[in-house]
């Protein structure tokens, strides 16, 4: 008889199983959109929105923590101090994400060289699901906020004028809906095993779920225990992680 799996091995499988299904659709819905002489501009070494803040499960940040490098996951803990630093000192929620796009900067995982994820196999839904129906310089910090009146009321023309948007911003709206089932199967995954769920920034519940004390007393349901075990690495603000 197999073993029972671990309560991690329960959250991640369904996760990954949900990758692989949107996969397939956002394969079979981009297929279509391009006979329908719809573009995406997204491509091999493009990485301008790689520098973006991303929410994710502790579920989905497991995927990517078991499958990285010590050099990787170093990385990943510098950068998870840096949101942490921009958390308590942002004075608003457009602030932090400015300041995370211009400051915490580009993605550790990211090879700057080539532009190209060194996870990607692993990378979570959000940068799975984001794709851009415009030029990659609409996605760059600073373009959208560089434009005149006159230069925003064209882009948000076009945009409306272009399909697969959800006719405000140029990003592919329908890709987006379609990896909702990821998050309800790391949602479901983790109350079923744990009784509690986590959910934050990505690289501080990377850094958080390589943390033995801290997934202790999360498998245990003890989300007091959890909160203390992150605080105690100095990686707990409600801003950037939620356990309920």
């Amino acid at each position: 008889m197999a073993p029972a799996p671990s309560s991690r091995e329960s959250v991640t499988a369904p996760v990954i199983r949900a990758y692989a299904r949107y996969g397939r659709q956002a394969g079979t819905w981009l297929q279509g959109y391009a006979a329908r002489g719809g573009r995406v501009y997204c491509g091999a070494g493009c990485s301008a929105c790689c520098n973006m803040p991303i929410r994710v499960s502790l579920a989905e940040a497991l995927v990517t923590a078991q499958a990285i490098t010590a050099d990787q996951r170093r990385g990943m803990a510098d950068h998870a101090a840096a949101v942490i630093a921009n958390a308590r000192s942002a004075p608003s929620d457009e602030a932090y994400v400015h300041r995370h796009r211009t400051e915490v900067g580009f993605c550790p995982l990211l090879d700057r060289a080539t532009g190209s994820c060194t996870a990607y196999d692993v990378r979570p839904t959000r940068c799975r699901d984001t794709f851009s129906a415009f030029p990659a310089v609409y996605c760059a910090v600073g373009t959208l906020e560089a434009m005149s009146p006159r230069q925003r009321r064209e882009y948000h023309r076009e945009v409306a004028r272009t399909p697969g948007t959800d006719g405000e911003w140029h990003f592919i709206a329908p890709l987006e809906h379609l990896s909702e089932p990821v998050w309800t199967a790391a949602a479901r995954a983790m109350q079923d095993a744990w009784s509690v769920q986590v959910w934050g920034d990505f690289w501080v519940l990377t850094t958080l779920a390589d943390h033995e004390p801290f997934m202790r007393a999360i498998e245990a349901g003890r989300a007091r225990q959890a909160w203390d075990a992150a605080r105690r690495l100095d990686l707990a603000h409600p801003a950037v992680l939620e356990i309920g």
